[in-house]
C-alpha cells in the first residue's frame, strides 16, 4: 500500500506543473476573494492592487532573484497586468496577442494572434498597446474563458484551455477613429468594455456583452449625440443642456471615451466608469458658448444590469486640456471625521486627488497630489475647481500649464494598501504650452485637438531645450494619505513615465521605471530595499501570486505609451525594445542578467546639403508637430519604439515621399497621408528633419560656454516651475 502511494505521488510530481492545481470556478465570489491568485485587472473588484501575501517582506526582499522570463515577439509598449489562475498566467501584448504561460516555469501553453491590420495604428493616440485580459467561468460546467479587446475594436472570447476563439464581435464602428486598448471587466455574467479615440474625434460609450454568446446587453453613451435627434436616455437629455452650439457631433462626437477604468461594487451593485477628455480639446471649438459638457472627465455610476445612470461627479468641468478621468478608480473604506465612509478614490490627469462617497457621489475631499497650475483649488461648497489665470489659453493668448495633456497621473495603475492606509501613485511632472487654433476640421486617422501642437517645439537653442527638459520634466512615486489629504513620502525619478504599483502585506511597494529598473520600496518610508535592472522600460502594473508555498512577483517590460513615444533622448543609443514578462521569487537561479546596450548610435552623414531656408524649415517644423510628433516624438526625439527620423538611412531619405504620402510602409503601421498632406508639405517636413540630422554631431559634447548656458537655463526653468509667469514672459525670447 505504501509503495502504491509512493508511485501515485511520483506520478503526480511528473505531471506538467500547470495541470496539478485544483481548479476553482472564476466567478464573482472568487474575484471578490482571489486568495493567492490574481483574477482581475486590479486583483479584486475593489481595484486596490494590494495583496495579502507576505512570504516576501521587508526582511527578505533582498533575496529576490529572476526565476524566469519569457520574451514576446512584439516590440512595442507593454501595459498589461497578467491574470494568474490555476498555475497559468494569461497575458496580452501589443498588437492584440494573448499568451498562456506556465506560472512556475514560463513554458508557453498557447498563443493567440488577433491579426489586427497594422493600418489600425493611425487610429490610436499612444501605440498598439493592450492593458490586459479578463477571465470568467459561468459555473463549474461551463468553459473557462479569456476575454480581451483587440486594437481594432473587436471583443474576443477565447477558450482558456487552448486559446481557441469561442466568439468575436465588433464593439466599435469600423469607419471612424475608434480603438480599444483597455482591459475588460466581467460583472454578473457580462463583459464590460469601453474604447478610445477622443484625440482623433469619437463619441464615447461603454457596452456590456453576454459572456456566453457575445450578445450586446446594453450601451451607455457618455456624451449627447446630435441635438436635433432624440437622445438615448434621460441622462443624456439632461447632459445636452450643458453643451452649446452644433459643433461637437460634427467634429467626431465630443469625446468622453471610457478607455481604462471600470470598477464594480458587488455590495451596492453599482458599476463605476471613468470618462475621457473632450473632443476636440479646445472647448471654444467643441462647445462655443460654454457649458460643462457632461459627462466628459467624470466619474459616473451605472446600474450594471441595464447601464442606467445613477449619479456622476465631474472632476474637470468644461475640459480644455485633455484632462481625462479615465485613470484608475479604487474602492475602500475610510474613517473620515470620525465616520466610516464607503469611498471611491481617483488621481486623474488634472492633478487633484478625489475622495467621493461611492453610494451618493458626494465629494469628500480634493487636494493636489502633483503639480497643477490650471486651477487654484476645488471649492468644497460647489464641488467645482476654481480655474487659475493660466487656464483659459484662448483668452490669455497662450500659457504654460501644469499638468500637460500627459497628466499628473496617466494609465499606470496606483495601489492602495489597507495595511498602511496609503495610496501609492506613479506621478509625473510635465508642463505644456497651450495655444488655441481658430478652427478645426474633423479628419479620419488624424488628431483633431483644436490646439497648436507646434507650440511645444524646442527653443532656438538646443542647449536651452535640454536644460529645460532636465529641470521641468520628471517623475515621482508618491505615497498619498487620503485621510490627512497630504503626501506621506515621495521618491524622485529623473524620467517622467514610470511603472504601475503593487503593494503587499509584506510592507513592500513595487514599481518599475523608464530606465528599466524594477524596485521594491519600504511601504512606510519609501526606502529602496531591492532592485533589478532590465533592458527596457518597466511601465506595467506588477502582480503577485503564490504556488507551492512560494510567492512570485511578475511584471511586464517594454518601452511605449504616449510619454515615452514623444519625449525622447537627445542622442540615440543602441537599445532594442525588449518585450518580456519578468517573474521573481526568493532564491538564486543564476539566470543571465539583461545586457544593457548603452553605446551611442552612429550618426549617419546626411549625404547631401540640407535646405537652410528658414521659412521652409519653420513650415516643416509646424507640419511635423501637428502631424508626426505623436508617433515620432516632439522635436523628432524618438525613444526606441518607432524609427528615429534623425537617424534615417539614405534609402529612407530617397523613399521619404513614397512612405509618407503613398503609404509604402502601411504593413508596418505607417499609412500614407495623401488625403491631408501635399508633396510640398512632405518636402518641408523632410527639410526640417534633414536639418535635425545634420545638426546631430554638435550635440555630442557641451562646450564650456554651452555648459554655462545649460545651467543658466536650468535654474531659470526651475524658477519658472515656481512662478509660471516667468516662463510665459521669457518664452518669446527663447523660441
Amino acid at each position: 500500500m505504501n509503495k502504491f502511494l509512493l508511485i501515485i505521488t511520483a506520478m503526480a510530481f511528473s505531471l506538467p506543473s500547470a495541470a496539478i492545481d485544483k481548479p476553482s470556478t472564476v466567478d464573482q465570489a472568487t474575484i471578490m476573494n482571489p486568495g493567492s491568485e490574481w483574477l482581475s485587472y486590479g486583483r479584486t473588484y475593489r481595484e486596490q492592487r494590494f495583496s495579502p501575501l507576505n512570504e516576501i517582506n521587508r526582511d527578505n526582499v533582498d533575496e529576490l532573484d529572476l526565476a524566469w522570463s519569457f520574451k514576446f515577439d512584439t516590440a512595442r509598449g507593454m501595459e498589461a497586468t497578467p491574470i494568474v489562475h490555476n498555475g497559468v498566467i494569461y497575458m496580452s501584448t501589443g498588437w492584440s496577442h494573448v499568451h498562456a504561460l506556465d506560472a512556475r516555469t514560463g513554458e508557453e501553453l498557447w498563443h493567440y494572434d488577433a491579426k489586427v491590420p497594422k493600418a489600425q495604428l493611425a487610429k490610436t493616440c499612444c501605440g498598439p498597446v493592450n492593458r490586459g485580459v479578463a477571465i470568467w467561468q459561468e459555473n463549474e460546467n461551463s468553459p473557462l474563458q479569456i476575454f480581451f479587446g483587440a486594437l481594432d475594436g473587436r471583443l474576443i472570447a477565447l477558450d482558456a484551455k487552448n486559446g481557441k476563439e469561442n466568439w468575436s464581435i465588433q464593439s466599435t464602428p469600423t469607419d471612424g477613429n475608434y480603438s480599444v486598448t483597455g482591459a475588460p471587466r466581467i460583472v454578473k455574467g457580462m463583459v464590460i468594455i469601453g474604447n478610445g479615440g477622443a484625440e482623433l474625434g469619437v463619441r464615447g460609450y461603454v457596452s456590456a456583452y453576454d459572456v456566453t454568446t457575445g450578445e450586446r446587453k446594453w450601451r451607455f453613451y457618455t456624451v449627447p449625440g446630435d441635438r436635433n435627434n432624440p437622445q438615448e436616455n434621460v441622462a443624456l437629455e439632461a447632459a445636452l443642456k450643458t453643451w452649446s452650439g452644433d459643433e461637437w457631433y460634427k467634429l467626431g462626437g465630443g469625446g468622453g471615451t471610457v478607455w481604462d477604468s471600470l470598477v464594480y461594487d458587488p455590495e451596492l451593485d453599482l458599476l463605476y466608469i471613468g470618462t475621457g477628455n473632450g473632443s476636440p480639446w479646445n472647448r471654444d471649438l467643441r462647445s462655443p458658448g460654454g457649458g460643462d459638457n457632461l459627462y466628459l472627465s467624470s466619474i459616473v455610476a451605472l446600474r450594471p444590469d441595464t447601464g442606467e445612470y445613477v449619479w456622476h461627479y465631474q472632476v474637470t468641468p468644461a475640459d480644455n486640456w485633455d484632462y481625462t478621468a479615465t485613470q484608475q478608480l479604487v474602492l475602500a473604506e475610510l474613517e473620515l471625521d470620525g465616520e466610516q465612509r464607503s469611498v471611491i478614490m481617483q488621481a486623474p490627469k488634472n492633478g487633484f486627488f478625489y475622495v467621493l462617497d461611492r453610494k451618493t457621489g458626494e465629494l469628500l475631499s480634493a487636494e493636489k497630489f502633483g503639480r497643477a497650475t490650471w486651477a487654484t483649488h476645488v471649492d468644497m461648497e460647489t464641488g467645482r475647481p476654481v480655474e487659475s489665470k493660466f487656464a483659459n489659453y484662448q483668452e490669455n493668448g497662450g500659457s504654460f500649464i501644469w499638468p500637460s495633456p500627459y497628466g499628473a497621473h496617466n494609465w499606470q495603475p496606483m495601489s492602495f494598501s489597507t495595511k498602511t492606509g496609503l495610496m501609492y501613485i506613479p506621478v509625473q511632472s510635465i508642463p505644456a504650452y497651450f495655444s488655441a487654433k481658430e478652427e478645426v476640421m474633423y479628419r479620419v486617422n488624424r488628431w483633431n485637438t483644436g490646439v497648436d501642437l507646434n507650440t511645444n517645439r524646442d527653443p532656438k537653442s538646443w542647449v536651452a531645450a535640454r536644460a529645460s527638459i532636465d529641470a521641468l520634466i520628471y517623475g515621482e512615486l508618491v505615497a498619498w494619505d487620503p485621510v490627512k489629504k497630504q503626501r506621506a513620502w515621495e521618491v524622485h525619478h529623473n524620467k517622467p513615465s514610470n511603472g504601475g504599483i503593487l503593494s503587499t502585506e509584506g510592507d513592500l511597494v513595487f514599481q518599475g521605471t523608464w530606465d528599466g529598473t524594477f524596485a521594491a520600496y519600504d511601504a512606510y518610508n519609501g526606502d529602496k530595499l531591492w532592485q533589478y535592472k532590465s533592458d527596457s522600460a518597466v511601465l506595467a502594473g506588477p502582480v503577485t501570486y503564490e504556488l507551492d508555498g512560494d510567492q512570485y512577483i511578475a511584471v511586464a517590460q517594454g518601452s511605449g505609451g504616449t510619454v515615452m513615444i514623444t519625449v525622447g533622448d537627445e542622442l540615440q543609443r543602441n537599445k532594442v525594445n525588449q518585450n518580456k514578462l519578468l517573474v521573481f521569487k526568493r532564491g538564486n537561479f543564476n539566470n543571465t542578467q539583461a545586457h544593457i546596450e548603452d553605446e551611442l548610435t552612429t550618426i549617419r552623414p546626411l549625404g547631401r546639403q540640407a535646405n537652410k531656408d528658414p521659412e521652409v524649415i519653420a513650415y516643416g517644423e509646424s507640419l511635423y508637430h501637428n502631424n508626426c510628433a505623436s508617433c515620432h516624438g516632439i522635436n523628432a526625439l524618438s525613444n526606441y519604439v518607432v524609427p528615429n527620423l534623425r537617424y534615417m538611412s539614405e534609402q529612407t531619405h530617397e523613399e521619404f515621399a513614397t512612405i509618407v504620402l503613398g503609404g509604402s510602409r502601411t504593413h508596418k503601421g505607417m499609412i500614407g497621408f495623401y488625403e491631408t498632406l501635399s508633396l510640398e508639405d512632405v518636402n518641408a517636413i523632410h527639410t526640417y528633419l534633414d536639418n535635425k540630422q545634420e545638426n546631430l554631431p554638435e550635440r555630442l559634447e557641451l562646450t564650456f560656454l554651452q555648459k554655462i548656458e545649460y545651467w543658466l537655463n536650468y535654474w531659470m526653468a526651475k524658477l519658472g516651475e515656481m512662478f509660471p509667469e516667468l516662463l510665459n514672459a521669457t518664452r518669446e525670447y527663447i523660441m
